[in-house]
């Protein structure tokens, strides 16, 4: 049996043992740890490589980045910056048909700029909008479905856990990926939106108008939004500014990890300001926090063990040749992995679904000439993979986005959020088509900034 073969065989067992609801982390790891064993031939020679393989696995100084990413978005959520968000921009929007749905999608996006998760911003969102839709008389279709994919926002609006791990992944700068991300997210916000606008004038019932509030009412909660926005710049702008002036480039005014750390600071002082951060839900933040990266960590391990073997059997680079003899368009081949981001989406979730497939495809990918420069190809494939690992949460049946929202909405049936959410998979499909034929429209601002 040759490399290619065997790494094809263990990938498939890997798959079988995920549909069985094998946690990721063991399914990998076990798959990593018995395909090197198959590969060197020998257990003594496979637990010492493990000694060197845990170290190089967690001793990265960027992976210090994700659990203050996390701690960031746990003060978020505990401080009450979601409900001040979506009070603004309802009172902005809400007298325009379907406009308190636009102003959910809106409080999403600005939630996901501090929050970089998306099952949180879909929880947390969904706890605070949802029942003002009910309120003003949304039909359940919309309120479940807007909230379901407003909280994908979470993932790709900057900063996103899962930017980081992909570029850690594949070794590109994470300023640069955060860069490219932004337009994108820019555009999936007001895709979103645009769908609300035609949902209502199909279905005008399904949003009845709210009154218009005066102006002085709407600067007052616009300007209890100003630490989003203070956070946001502080973070972005110090990670990607060019605060010296300088002609040789782009000079940050800290690293990423540190922008992190000034982030969750920052938000956890907005928590204790406005008292909704006090020993408590400090102290679930700090608790939940470990959870999520123990879990994170978890799958990282196992992915190291999965890639090792892989590397090992050398199938990544056999595949790539084996791709590229065939003659196939590489957009062709391009569009062949993000089918497959949508059908593993029914299955996983996004981290999974990007530490599973990238040590694959991402070889594969660099193999094809698309006019890109490598690092532009490496970029633009990475904003591309986590807009549809975005839309294969919120794609049914089994979109975990949807499970969130109806644990959220429990007397809503999950028929209804499939129903209300369809309308949104179809614009996040329209968007990933439009930037995969204008790679630009994402590397634009890489550009400008560097």
């Amino acid at each position: 049996m040759t490399g290619l073969e065997l790494a094809l065989a263990a990938f498939g067992l890997m798959l079988l043992a995920i549909f069985l609801r094998v946690p990721i982390a063991l399914a990998m790891g076990l798959t990593g740890f018995f395909g090197t064993w198959i590969v060197l031939g020998h257990p003594n020679a496979t637990l010492a490589q493990m000694k060197t393989l845990t170290y190089d696995a967690f001793a990265s100084y960027s992976l210090s980045i994700v659990p203050l990413f996390l701690l960031m978005g746990q003060f978020a959520t505990k401080s009450g910056m979601s409900a001040a968000l979506f009070e603004a921009a309802s009172d902005w929007l809400g007298h325009r048909k379907g406009g308190v749905a636009m102003a959910a999608v809106g409080a999403c996006a600005g939630f996901g700029a501090v929050c970089g998760s998306s099952l949180a911003t879909a929880s947390t969102m969904g706890q605070v909008a949802l029942p003002e839709m009910r309120r003003r008389g949304y039909s359940d279709a919309l309120s479940t479905g807007v909230l379901a994919a407003g909280g994908t926002l979470g993932i790709l609006i900057p900063p996103s856990v899962i930017l980081v791990i992909y570029a850690i992944l594949t070794e590109q700068n994470i300023v640069k990926m955060f860069l490219a991300a932004l337009v994108p997210g820019i555009l999936a916000a007001l895709g979103y939106m645009l769908t609300v606008a035609i949902y209502v004038r199909v279905r005008p019932g399904a949003a009845p108008p709210a009154p218009r509030k005066p102006y002085a009412h709407r600067f007052r909660t616009l300007l209890r939004v100003w630490p989003v926005v203070v956070i946001f710049g502080l973070v972005m702008g110090g990670i990607a500014g060019d605060w010296n002036w300088s002609r040789d480039g782009v000079q940050a005014l800290f690293t990423p990890t540190e922008g992190a750390a000034v982030g969750a600071v920052a938000t956890g002082l907005y928590g204790l300001f406005t008292g909704g951060l006090n020993w408590t839900t400090f102290r679930a933040s700090i608790l939940e926090t470990a959870q999520a990266t123990a879990m994170i960590f978890l799958i990282l391990f196992g992915a190291q063990l999965f890639n090792s073997f892989l590397a090992f059997t050398q199938a990544p680079q056999q595949l790539a040749d084996w791709v590229t003899a065939q003659g196939l368009a590489p957009f062709l081949v391009l569009s062949l992995m993000l089918v497959a981001y949508l059908i593993f989406g029914c299955v996983m979730d996004s981290l999974s679904m990007i530490l599973l497939t990238i040590p694959i495809f991402f070889p594969i990918v660099m193999a094809l000439d698309f006019g890109l420069s490598p690092e532009e190809t490496a970029i633009w494939f990475g904003i591309l993979a986590l807009i549809v690992v975005e839309v294969g949460l919120i794609t049914p049946p089994v979109g975990l986005n949807l499970f969130i929202i109806n644990q959220v909405a429990r007397n809503v049936p999950i028929s209804r959020t499939y129903a209300g959410v369809t309308p949104f998979v179809l614009s996040d499909l329209i968007r990933v088509v439009i930037l995969v034929l204008f790679p630009g429209i994402t590397l634009w601002l890489v550009g400008a900034m560097f």
